[in-house]
């Protein structure tokens, strides 16, 4: 037993020496924030990160706690293309789940770690700038696209990281809801995968991470691809080896890749310690994707 322990310590080493001092940008979704001993895993995972010299920041979603609490106000949630249609009502709620209730429980998940976090939202000190989301579908050749209106739906136009790097500079963690504001003040609620892709690139980290609910990209016979280079990408949309759920979070990947981080991991929340198993192993246990 202390023998694989040794082992383990061992083979994080190099991995630990290589990412010290640099920014990891963890986006937290799925299972992994629903079960009990999964937030108190991804906790540990990220309190250990910053004790070792790491500066993980964590993008967060919110969806099945803002349908749950939606239906029990009596609001009807509608999806387009997979994103809630969001009116100035549901806006409200999104905003309280986000902000008021997820985003101070991570915080205190964290706090119960030994870690010391600090929640904000794309609100504060005007963190995430962000404009109306337009959806465009192409129509029929001799017909011009179709405009859908989803409401309070936003996308990123720019990240200020000044107040990111300054909690990092003083040991803290952050710890971001996916809210933007506008020009006007507007809030606007935007996706939690772009918004950690955006900060990634905006904090020139050297990772990326994706919690998901599957195991990662896997190939047609159901195998999972622990590693795939960025060129191969389009053969595999193309082929439909990636497809449905799969293709915007291979989107953001691809547009963090694009513009400067280094790599981005694709890996499975619903297993325990799944950030520190992706980082520290040889193995890893989703799927890297990388120039």
């Amino acid at each position: 037993m202390t023998s694989n322990v040794a082992d383990i310590l061992i083979e994080a080493l190099p991995y630990i020496r290589r990412f010290y001092g640099k920014t990891i940008v963890i986006k937290y979704g799925g299972h992994a924030m629903v079960e009990e001993h999964l937030k108190e895993g991804f906790a540990r995972d990220i309190t250990l990160m910053k004790f070792i010299g790491f500066h993980p920041v964590v993008v967060h979603g919110g969806g099945p706690q803002i349908g749950s609490v939606l239906e029990k106000m009596g609001i009807n949630s509608q999806f387009v293309d997979g994103m809630r249609v969001t009116d100035e009502p549901t806006m409200d709620v999104v905003e309280m789940v986000l902000v008021g209730k997820v985003n101070k429980e991570i915080v205190a998940q964290i706090s119960q770690q030994g870690g010391k976090a600090v929640g904000l939202s794309g609100k504060d000190g005007r963190l995430i700038l962000s404009r109306k989301l337009h959806l465009v579908r192409p129509k029929a050749e001799d017909k011009p696209p179709e405009i859908i209106d989803i409401g309070m739906v936003g996308e990123v136009v720019a990240v200020n990281p000044e107040i990111i790097r300054t909690l990092e500079e003083g040991s803290f963690i952050p710890v971001i809801a996916p809210v933007g504001v506008g020009e006007s003040g507007e809030t606007y609620n935007i996706n939690a995968d772009r918004v950690a892709s955006k900060v990634a690139v905006a904090l020139k980290a050297v990772k990326l991470i994706l919690l998901t609910d599957v195991e990662g990209v896997m190939d047609k016979s159901g195998s999972l691809i622990s590693s795939i280079k960025a060129g191969a990408v389009e053969k595999l949309l193309e082929d439909g080896t990636i497809s449905e759920g799969m293709i915007p979070k291979i989107q953001c990947t691809m547009e963090a890749l694009q513009q400067g981080v280094e790599r981005v991991h694709i890996i499975d929340g619903r297993k325990s310690h799944a950030v520190l198993l992706e980082l520290f192993t040889d193995k890893g246990i989703g799927t890297e994707v990388s120039h």
